[in-house]
This record gives structure tokens, sequence and C-alpha cells, in this order.
């Protein structure tokens, strides 16, 4: 096939392509997710265009849910016409993976493009040997549009082609969907609490001597074929492309819809496939994090990046990233609080506009927090543990154990640590930000509600310190525990830095903060009350070992060889059964040492030390958020055996499916914590209040790595080498700012200037500029 015939070539480098090479159907779910495509706005699993047994096609649109009440189970993504259906009619007969002979079969995911290719020769009963590529893309330059391009060729006949395309519910929508116009193409409104509308417009491309195409449309089933008489090796190709929109963002959606048909007929295929390319390019301009002499490392990063900048969208602040993003329903497109812990920092140093979206998603949440807090007899906002488009909590209140039991699920109930976890995502964003407008409009509230529940939450009791009792930590093998150390040194965190800020805003906004505090009914001495309530909170550390007990009682249980569990096909609590679990020292993921990802400049390294090496040895990692904070914690250490081991491991959960549940969508958090582990661990990136600062642990096999970050309206390029240990940073615009290398020198930065650092027998030297 000449690549003239294509609408768009492949990226060259391999290393930006992910292959998929014939078809197993037993992993075709697992390949739809992790070959997904998304832009933020809407999101495409990769299904076999022509449908298939085990195939399932899945589109959904950020923040649209269906609601089934008697599910118990709470709103769900709803789930959208499958747009990129396709059949392939050979003389009349459909071209099937089952039927004939499979020569060739190929799925790759360009990365650097944003692009899912699939090559496919098929050997009919007759002998007929047909070639067929297909391109699909959702577009991150024009976010309400969806490109597909099939290109087919008859290698060694000549007949008639027919290309069916079809646009219309999926079978679990039901009667939903609405066919609202037929002519020249079809616009379906797809009926929920949210309305969607999809209209396509498609544009046939015949080899210069086949034969003349026409065109027929089916108003019944939205259903548009063309039809083709193709000579011997001669390719025919259809473009087409989607506009999608919601009632989210336009009031009537089939009227947009339509507009924006008019404008992609007006503009045409290719110039909308390209300006999608030129967006991707200067994304990874902007997130690209190298790594050279560790090619699989390499691919983990860029497949990580990739899912990344795919689920978020800037310019929508009423929708969050669910758990497994638009890629897989999972979790039912619900909202964790992986967004803030694991998620939000890639933005914030990448991408701040989309980091504050979807604190402003929390915003627009807040009455709901108020609402479950007060339902808990509570002041202040608890956050939902999983929360849809209101902020309701929607964490379902059962499920079913695979032996057929029925177990009460206590999460929603019982794991506050959310709302921290949220107020801690505040003020990082506005320390890397700077961004004053958001912290008035925005962030002082959350802290200040979220401040105010710990304050109800938390009781003062005979020995005259504060407890926390009846919680789950992130460690969700021990329910209904008390003064769990991640809930309540992240409580007392929470209340301290509510106090920093209405200190800092009474001081530098006064009028804002005298408005804010009318509105909230903010009595003058609060803030003092929260600082006196975090001195007192009990966090279970022991200045003796350096070690926080992970909650009350938990040295007392039973020990457990969970290495040896780790081997075992199942997890371990399975393996325990869920009593002798809870009696356990078995942890299900990082809990005690996720508060060294989050804290660290809390502790000093000992404590660091000590609470890793005691808790690393029983964490089972049970759960896809365990691995990355396991692989930046141990680089910080210095551990870079170990944290190249978790850092593989966690590269692996959806690329090896090493969780074994990949097919319900990627693991966003884990995406995100594998970059946190790469920029927070291995680069040691620090944020400080006048730039900064580096402590470098490079791992074994990584000559090099380099990474951009944002900083308060700068852009920085980090370059790391092993081998002789050296730091180059440029700054490429914005003001100045001070870069410096932990435990040894800083400079004052001037954008437009390279900055570099050799480490000497002594220790890092001097900073000199101009370095190459």
């Amino acid at each position: 096939m000449s690549p003239k015939d294509l609408l768009l070539a492949p990226s060259c480098d391999p290393g930006w392509l992910l292959v998929e090479e014939g078809v197993v159907l037993a992993r075709e779910h697992e390949i739809e997710s992790i070959f997904a495509l998304a832009n933020g706005y809407v999101g495409t699993r990769a299904s076999l265009a022509e449908g298939g047994a085990l195939s399932r096609p899945a589109t959904f649109a950020a923040g649209v849910y269906t609601a089934d009440p008697a599910s118990g189970l709470g709103p769900t993504l709803a789930l959208l016409p499958d747009w990129s259906h396709v059949e392939v009619i050979v003389d009349g007969r459909r071209l099937s993976l089952e039927v004939g002979r499979v020569l060739e079969h190929r799925r790759t995911l360009d990365l650097r493009q944003g692009v899912l290719w699939r090559e496919w020769r098929q050997q009919d009963p007759s002998g007929r040997i047909t070639r067929v590529t297909f391109l699909r893309l959702a577009s991150l330059a024009d976010r309400h549009v969806l490109v597909q391009s099939v290109t087919v060729t008859a290698e060694n006949y000549a007949a008639s082609l027919d290309l069916t395309v079809r646009l219309a519910a999926p079978d679990a929508a039901g009667a939903h969907g609405t066919l609202v116009e037929a002519e020249p193409a079809e616009v379906l409104v797809l009926a929920s609490s949210t309305a969607v509308a999809m209209a396509t417009a498609s544009e046939p491309r015949p080899a210069p001597d086949a034969g003349r195409s026409t065109h027929q449309v089916r108003s019944v089933s939205g259903e548009e074929r063309w039809s083709w008489g193709a000579g011997l090796g001669e390719t025919v190709r259809l473009d087409r492309a989607v506009a999608v929109f919601t009632s989210r963002d336009v009031a009537s959606p089939a009227e947009s819809a339509t507009q924006h048909r008019a404008t992609i007929r007006e503009r045409g295929v290719p110039e909308l496939v390209q300006a999608h390319v030129d967006a991707w390019r200067r994304q990874w301009r902007t997130a690209e994090v190298q790594v050279v002499g560790d090619e699989e490392a390499q691919r983990a990063l860029r497949f990580a990046v990739y899912h990344l900048v795919a689920a978020a969208n800037p310019d929508d602040e009423r929708a969050s990233i669910g758990a497994r993003g638009l890629t897989g329903e999972a979790y039912r497109g619900h909202v964790f609080w992986d967004t803030e812990a694991y998620m939000l920092p890639f933005y914030l140093f990448t991408n701040p506009a989309a980091a504050r979206a979807l604190l402003m998603y929390r915003y627009h949440t807040l009455d709901a927090a108020r609402r479950k807090a007060g339902a808990h007899g509570y002041r202040g906002a608890l956050y939902a543990w999983e929360s849809a488009d209101t902020g309701d909590d929607v964490t379902p209140r059962t499920t079913i154990t695979p032996d057929g039991r029925v177990v009460d699920i206590l999460t929603g109930e019982q794991e506050h640590h959310i709302s921290a976890d949220i107020a801690y995502a505040v003020w990082q964003y506005w320390r890397v930000t700077g961004d004053d407008d958001f912290m008035v409009l925005a962030g002082a509230e959350i802290l200040a509600e979220t401040a105010r529940f710990w304050a109800s939450r938390a009781q003062t009791e005979r020995d005259g310190r504060a407890h926390i009792r009846g919680v789950i930590g992130p460690d969700e093998y021990h329910e209904t525990v008390d003064d769990n150390a991640y809930t309540n040194v992240m409580a007392r965190w929470n209340l301290d830095r509510a106090a920093d800020t209405a200190a800092i805003l009474r001081r530098e906004c006064a009028g804002d903060w005298q408005r804010l505090s009318l509105r909230l009914g903010l009595a003058e001495e609060e803030p003092e009350a929260w600082r006196r309530l975090a001195a007192s909170l009990v966090t279970g550390f022991d200045p003796a070992t350096g070690l926080f007990e992970q909650f009350a009682g938990y040295f007392g249980l039973e020990e457990v060889d969970v290495a040896a569990h780790r081997r075992c096909a199942m997890p371990i609590d399975a393996c325990l059964g869920p009593e002798r679990t809870r009696r356990s020292k078995a942890i299900k993921q990082a809990d005690v040492v996720a508060l060294s990802t989050l804290l660290w400049d809390e502790w000093p390294r000992a404590v660091h030390e000590a609470n890793f090496r005691y808790y690393e040895s029983r964490t089972a990692h049970g759960s896809s958020l365990s691995p990355a904070p396991h692989a930046l914690v141990a680089a910080r250490l210095g551990e870079g055996a170990l944290a190249r081991t978790y850092f593989r491991q966690a590269g692996e959960i959806d690329l090896a499916d090493n969780m074994g549940n990949a097919a319900g969508g990627v693991h966003m958090g884990a995406l995100g914590g594998l970059w946190q582990a790469a920029v927070f661990g291995v680069a040691g990136l620090r944020p400080r209040e006048h730039g900064i600062e580096l402590d470098p642990h490079l791992l074994s096999g990584w000559a090099e790595m380099r990474c951009p970050v944002r900083w308060r309206g700068r852009s920085l390029g980090l370059r790391l080498v092993a081998d002789p240990a050296r730091i180059e940073v440029d700054v490429e615009d914005g003001g100045e700012l001070t870069v410096a290398v932990v435990e040894g020198p800083g400079c004052r930065a001037r954008p437009g200037r390279r900055y570099a650092v050799s480490r000497e027998r002594s220790g890092w030297g001097a900073w000199q500029e101009g370095g190459g």
C-alpha cells in the first residue's frame, strides 16, 4: 500500500509505538483499555470496528452519567453510541476475523501522535485477499471531534466493495437513543440525565480508476453505505469525523453538533488530523519524561504520560478524572482520592490549567461535601469517597464476593482522609503556581471547610489528646480502626494549613478574607482553635524507634509472611481470609509509606527510612496505587535496586496486566504515581518558596533522564546525567527563580540561560552558568 493512500503515517521511531500482533480474543478487553483514545472530553475504547463475539465497544463523555436505581450501585458513566462501527463487504459478503484466514493482524497505539492504527489482511473462503487499514483518534486540538479513516485494498481480485458505517445507541442504553436527523448524515441524541448528540461527516476517497461510489442512508437505523467497483489491486478510502456535544456545556447539543459538522466539512478531515498531531507535539514538549539506557522504563513513562494527557480537559471544571479515566467501565467512572493524591501532581507541574480545573470540580461539589458531613453529624466538608457529577457520595453499600457472600462496603462511611487529601492538593497547587485568584475564589474555602470537618471529627479525650476513631486508612484490609496514622497526620496538616491560609489572607487580602468569613460564619478564633487541635492530635509516632504505628493496636497484630504470599496467584486477603487478614499486620497498600511521599519535609530522613524498612516488608500491594509510592520513597532513600523493582511493577500494571484487571480500563492513579516516582523520586524534585530543589538518584541503567516542569509561570528543562553525576537546568521563560541541590549549593537562575552543577568528591560543586 502506498503511503499516499493513508491519511497519516505512523511514527517512525518504534519507541513511541505499542504494538499488539495477532488476535487473542481472551485479551480483547485488555487491549481495548490499553490502546484506548481520549481527549479529556470524550474517550473511546480500542474495540474492533466490525465488532465480534468478545468485542466491547464503549465511548464515554466526561461527566456524563446514567443512573440505575435498581442496581444499588449508583450512577455509572454513560455508554455513548458506537461511532467507530465499520463493516467491509466484498461482493456481498461481510469481512470477518472469524470467516476465512487471518494473514496479518496488528494494532498499534502511536503514543507520539495519539493515534490508533489497525492493519488487517484477511483471506476469505473464496481466496480473495483484502487489506484493511484503520486509523482512529480523539482530537486533542478540537475536543468535540472524533476521527476515523478506513482504507481498503482489493489485493488479488476485482469486485464490488461496500463500506457500511453506523451510529446507534448501545444495547445498554435501550431506547434512549433518538435519531433526530438522517440527511445528509445522522445526529443521534442519547437521552440520560445529560443529553449527548453526535453528528457524522464522511468523505469517500476512491482510487482514480475505481468505479464511481454510490451512497445510501437508512434513516431508521442511522446506517450509511458507500459502494465502489474496485479493480485488481485498487484502494478506496473513507474518512469520517464525528462531532460530539453534551448538554453539560451547550444548551442544544444536537444543534451544536450539526453546526460543528459543517465546520468539519469546511476544514476537511486531513486538516483536523494535522491539528491533532500538532497538539500532541506541543503536549509532549511540556510533559515528556525521557530516559536513556532503560527502554522498558521509557516505554512505561510514555504510556503513563499519554493516558494522563488524554484524561484531562483544562476547559472543564465541572468534571474530574475517574479511577480508570475514559478508558473503561470499572468503578463506574467514579472519582476517588486517586485524582488529587496521584494524578494531580503531574498536571500541576506540566499543565497547571488542568490542575486548576480538577480542583475547581472539588470546589463546585463543596456543597455535596457539606451535606455528607452534616448527614454524619459533623460540621464543615466531608468529601465523597466515590463521587460522580454532583459530588454526592455514590459508593456502593455492598458487594458480592467470588464465593457469593454479600459484604458491606464501609469505605464510603469511614475513609475520611479524602478531605485532607483534597486540602493537600489545594495547598500544593497554590504553592507551585502562586495562583492567588484561585485561593481567594475557591481554595481558602475548601481548606476552611475541611478544617472545620476535622475540628468536629476529632475528639479530645481524658488523656488530653485528640483522637479520630472508627476510620479506614489507605490500607483497606483494616476497617473501623482508631487513630490511623495517615488519617491523623493528614488531618493535622489540613488544620495547620487552613490556619496558615487564614493568617496569610487576613494579612494580604483582608477584604476577601472578611467576606469569606462572613459568608461561612467563620468565628475569628476558629483558626487558632484549629492549630491547638492539630497540636493535640495523636499520630502514633514513637520518637524512640522513629516509627508511626499505622493505627492504634497495629503493632500487636499477628505477623504473617507477606513476601511469600506475593508469589501467590490470589491476593493475600483471599488466601488468609478476611478475618485473619484483619488480625494480621498484612497491609493492602502504602499507608504510612504514603505519608513519606506527601510530607517528606516534615521529618528527618531517618524517620522515613525506619518506616519504609518496617512497612515495606508487610505490604502486599493489593492495590494498583501501592508500587509507585514505594518506588518513589526507595529512590529518595538511595535504594536503587528496590526502587527499580517497584518502578517496573508499577509500569506493568497495565502494560503487562500484572493485576489481571486492565480489562476494566487503565489505572490512572498508578500512571500518575509512576510519573511521581520518576520526577519526585528519581529526579528528587521538591518545590520551594522561591524555586525548586533537586536530590537526584538515577536508577541503575538510567544513563540520563530529562523532564520539563513548570513553577510559577516558569518553564524549566531538567537533565540529569549518571556518570559523571551532573545536573543541567534550562530556564526557558518567565522570571528568575532559585535552583538548588539538596545539601548542596543554589543559584539564582535567569530565563534563557542554562545552569549546570557536577558532583565532586566532597559533594556537589558550584553552579556554572552556560554549562553545556
